[in-house]
């Protein structure tokens, strides 16, 4: 049945005070019911605690960790649902995205975890684009310089997470969610895809996101990422990129019937910051 399956939903939170209640509202809001929502904060000193508090539903403990990915692991490790979500601190799921995901994995039983789409939405909420896409796969993440799937719309089986492991956040500091997208392919795991926006991810001042340093030391990390998957440096690389480029865009044609005019990173230019403000307890803020 339905309702059978449990989505265990794991935020990751550090001095999120400005945007946590808006996380754990959107959560409150669906209108699929079985789940339960895990906070895992690392310390935080603004009033974020005293927001916790105020939910008797929510699970939290608030202790110093490694980072957001460690925060990650620890709320998978105690995840008792058979899907798990990871969502952000400063993001929010959209109207039904719970039911949408659950009927999804009832109707396929043969997928290991599933994506969706996502809208990039500013400060106040307000959308800057939207990412639709097709399908997974693996050689266009791998070898295209864009990964397409937003960590706040996937939401994976646990056991998959059991078998392969969760986010090696001892040696990545951004890109461990990418790092885990590829792994999944690279395993030969199935990964569905299902056509309706999910989650409003956001681009603000208080956002790790937003922060041009994060960006550059994003791009770095998810090169040697890449490159662990196979791709190669040189004029074979510039193929392989245009190749996955093109690729993408023939695949959201033929499922989606339509595709990119504009470039993304062109949209969400003018909401990259020199500088945001947030802190981190691993030294993010101070790359």
């Amino acid at each position: 049945m339905l309702s059978d399956l449990r989505v265990s939903i794991v935020t990751p939170s550090f001095n999120s005070i400005n945007t946590i209640r808006e996380t754990i509202q959107s959560v409150l809001a669906q209108d699929y019911k079985n789940w339960e929502h895990i906070v895992i904060d690392g310390g935080s000193t603004d009033g974020t605690l005293d927001v916790l508090r105020s939910y008797n539903h929510l699970q939290w403990i608030s202790e110093k960790d490694e980072g957001h990915y460690h925060a990650m692991n620890k709320g998978i490790e105690r995840a008792s649902g058979e899907i798990v979500a990871i969502l952000n601190a400063d993001d929010c799921y959209r109207e039904g995205a719970l039911r949408t995901v659950a009927e999804a994995f009832i109707q396929n039983p043969e997928w290991d975890a599933l994506f969706g789409d996502v809208v990039y939405v500013d400060g106040k909420s307000r959308e800057i684009l939207r990412r639709e896409e097709a399908c997974y796969d693996y050689d266009v993440l791998r070898f295209g310089s864009v990964c397409y799937i937003i960590h706040p719309t996937l939401f994976v089986k646990k056991d998959i997470y059991e078998r392969l492991g969760a986010y090696r956040y001892d040696k990545f500091l951004n890109c461990c969610d990418v790092d885990f997208i590829l792994r999944l392919g690279q395993s030969g795991c199935k990964i569905g895809h299902i056509s309706q926006l999910l989650a409003n991810y956001r681009m603000h001042q208080f956002g790790q996101s937003a922060d041009r340093r994060v960006a550059e030391n994003s791009r770095r990390e998810h090169l040697a990422i890449r490159i662990e998957h196979g791709f190669p440096r040189g004029i074979t690389g510039k193929f392989l990129e245009l190749f996955a480029k093109v690729k993408r865009q023939f695949q959201k044609l033929f499922y989606r019937g339509k595709l990119d005019l504009i470039c993304g990173k062109w949209l969400l230019r003018k909401h990259i910051h020199d500088k945001t403000t947030f802190s981190s307890n691993v030294g993010i803020d101070k790359l």
